[in-house]
């Protein structure tokens, strides 16, 4: 008797939130059949934002921005994490940093203090979908010298970081944000070309609520190992993760986390001036992965000569050098399996190099899933920003729009076309008297998949200091199923 009430009881509650979901998503004649799915903006959006950097010589911008879309009123902002210990994040005691109050329109927020804290961001309602916030920080001297610029990242539970490094001459810091209240505990797998190293953390890192914590590589292991992959999985919790390269002959800059491992990988957007490209690719899978490369340039793709194969074994990490791989053309990798019958996934970053001599800098490009629907990136500069397009499949019609200026300005849009096989390098279109930093989207219109990057390019005494953002999906809708009352299930 007490095992029918309970499942009564539990029929009741089910009918109660089919009910509840088919009032929230509308109904009528016009709803759709229940399980359909419908695509809503989304109503809440966390990023965390890593420590920028502890030199004394570095200055950094946070740059908040979301599209227009659906009025309504809402908010966003960001808190130092670690403020309001104990509480959900987004309610910390941290006075708020570059709060927005309409899309639109980018915020800005600039510091120059050494050991700025990570920092936990939330937005709801009409600036939930797509909000993006840029760091951008330019070290001007000293160790770590170079412009680092990340796109604050979404927590998850899983990241894969190839391109890290324990080797001479590099320091690497693993960057872990818990944006939630009770702690996460995390596991950090290394990889390196004989496979997976032994860490110190055998029993997990463990980052207390609404905290960041950083954590240096090369403590973790006692091996110099030039190129490792690094694994981060959530045991408990989530998080948001992002590795701090610093090296000492090429500068500094954030390791963004790369695509999901895949058979088929797109890198977008490697400098037509780049110096030295190096690949690093990891096989997740159980076996072996044998990789195709192709380049597509801006006039269409082409193998590389002497790089038409490459033989990944699982569970290691494989790095080649590609050398000076555009040679003046813009490019974008395409990665593919050799094996049509058991393709294995992997994932892949390459490591970018400009100039020469004592006059270099470097900037990593992960694998950067396609635009589904729009890609945000904020913090773009007049005369410094690029973006480069890729089109693989057959031509796409690609939409870009500026916003106005954080200082004023009207925003712009212009549409161009990329050609299949190809890349398009381009600056955004400039905003209408805009002045200071804007925000760029790229929305596709028509044709095949379109992968994007934004190259940002500050030189500074003879050096071309720069950064890569990848531009995945910005992710401002999500797919919620229509539901009805379905009175069977109280016979069940």
């Amino acid at each position: 008797m007490n095992r029918n009430m309970i499942s009564l009881g539990a029929a009741v509650a089910a009918l109660v939130v089919l009910t509840g979901v088919a009032s929230l998503t509308g109904g009528g004649s016009d709803a759709a059949p229940a399980g359909a799915a419908k695509r809503l903006p989304v109503q809440r959006s966390t990023v965390l934002c890593p420590a920028p950097s502890s030199s004394e010589f570095a200055s950094t911008t946070y740059t908040s921005f979301t599209p227009q879309g659906p009025a309504g009123t809402g908010s966003a902002r960001l808190v130092p994490a670690g403020a309001g210990k104990g509480e959900p994040a987004g309610n910390g005691k941290g006075k708020p940093v570059a709060p927005l109050k309409a899309a639109g329109k980018p915020v800005t927020y600039a510091t120059d203090k050494p050991g700025a804290p990570a920092l936990i961001g939330t937005a709801d309602g009409s600036l939930a979908p797509g909000w993006t916030v840029q760091q951008t920080t330019l070290v001007d001297s000293g160790n770590g010298h170079g412009l680092l610029g990340t796109s604050c990242v979404t927590p998850d539970s899983e990241f894969w970081f190839p391109g890290a490094s324990t080797g001479t001459g590099r320091q690497d810091y693993l960057h872990l944000v818990n944006p939630d209240e009770a702690p996460a505990v995390v596991d950090i797998e290394l990889y390196g070309k004989d496979g997976q190293l032994k860490v110190s953390t055998g029993d997990g890192v463990t980052v207390p609520g609404s905290s960041a914590e950083p954590v240096l590589l090369s403590t973790l292991v006692g091996d110099k190992a030039p190129d490792l992959t690094v694994h981060v999985v959530a045991r408990n919790g989530r998080v948001g993760a992002a590795v701090q390269a610093t090296d000492a002959k090429t500068g500094a800059d954030w390791l963004p986390p790369a695509a999901e491992p895949a058979t088929s990988l797109v890198l977008p957007g490697i400098p037509a001036d780049a110096t030295d490209v190096r690949l690093i690719t990891y096989a997740t899978g159980s076996d072996d992965a044998d990789l195709t490369f192709k380049l597509a340039t801006s006039t269409g793709p082409i193998t590389p000569a002497g790089h038409e194969t490459l033989h990944v074994k699982a569970g290691m990490t494989t790095a080649v050098d590609l050398g000076d791989l555009t040679k003046g053309d813009p490019g974008s990798l395409i990665i593919g399996s050799s094996d049509a019958h058991t393709p294995m996934p992997v994932v892949a970053a390459v490591r970018v190099t400009r100039g020469r001599g004592a006059k270099r800098e470097m900037a990593f490009l992960p694998a950067t899933a396609r635009i589904e629907e729009r890609a945000t990136v904020a913090d773009n500069r007049v005369k410094a920003s690029t973006l480069s397009l890729t089109a693989t499949g057959q031509d796409a019609q690609v939409k870009i729009t500026s916003s106005e200026g954080s200082s004023g300005g009207t925003a712009s849009s212009a549409t161009v076309t990329v050609k299949a096989g190809t890349t398009l390098a381009v600056a955004p279109p400039r905003p209408v008297g805009g002045k200071g930093m804007y925000a760029v989207t790229v929305e596709p219109v028509s044709g095949g998949p379109v992968h994007a990057s934004r190259t940002l390019s500050l030189p500074q005494g003879g050096v071309p200091l720069f950064t890569i953002q990848p531009m995945p999906d910005d992710r401002g809708t999500v797919a919620v199923p229509q539901a009805e009352a379905d009175l069977r299930i109280l016979n069940r």
